[in-house]
């Protein structure tokens, strides 16, 4: 295969025993070139703007500067690079961050050789690659996201009338019930009533939710 068609790689982990491991996983695929190796984020960018490779194996944590930090500067200067995170960290919050930050792939440092091989290719041919531990990642911040909605009433507009819409924006303004009910004539009672309908019309459980829903469908300036 000539030079041109290979992918050019290159491992920023501060761990010389598995940056030696990955090299000799990999030594055995012709189509990849092991470009260089960083032992901590300001060595990787010094590298990276010498020689650029096409793929980035990239751990977490490393001295210096982390994958954190180091992936925010290079996606801002080299959005090209797939970059695949290879960590020991596994949590979903850690993985959405880095998926959000531009990684193109996750995956744990206890993954077999093989598919860090199928992650290099399909990260070239299809930009990501997704694996379970991304995908239940996506899932379970999807699900969170969902119960916040819940939490905080229904996304679909709901009809107010324009009293209901007057006591909304009332106690946007932090106003009490006994404050409202003398703004717009009626008794405490009943507009405790009114604002416990508004928040079963919308499925709200808090005057937070209630404001929020408010807010979100431009009924409170």
């Amino acid at each position: 295969m000539s030079s041109a068609n290979l992918i050019k790689i290159a491992i920023a982990d501060d761990h010389k025993i598995f940056r030696d491991g990955i090299k000799m996983a990999l030594a055995g695929k012709e189509n990849l070139k092991m470009l260089w190796e960083a032992e901590d984020g300001k060595d990787l960018m010094h590298k990276v703007a010498i020689k650029k490779p096409d793929v980035l194996l990239m751990d977490i944590r490393m001295p210096e500067m982390d994958g954190i930090n180091a992936i925010e500067m290079l996606r801002k200067e080299y959005e090209d690079i797939k970059i695949i995170v290879l960590t020991m960290y596994d949590d979903q919050q850690m993985i959405n961050r880095m998926m959000e930050m531009g990684a193109n792939a996750y995956l744990t440092k206890t993954t077999d050789p093989e598919e860090i091989y199928k992650a290099i290719i399909t990260c070239m041919n299809d930009d990501f690659y997704f694996n379970s531990l991304v995908n239940n990642a996506v899932m379970g911040k999807l699900i969170q996201k969902k119960n916040v909605r819940q939490h905080y009433g229904s996304t679909v507009p709901v009809n107010f009338n324009e009293k209901e819409i007057k006591i909304l924006q009332l106690l946007a303004q932090d106003k009490t019930t006994e404050e409202i009910s003398k703004i717009i004539f009626l008794s405490p009672r009943t507009i405790e009533t009114i604002r416990q309908n508004m928040k079963s019309k919308v499925g709200a459980k808090t005057i937070a939710g209630l404001i929020m829903y408010g807010m979100r469908n431009k009924l409170i300036d």
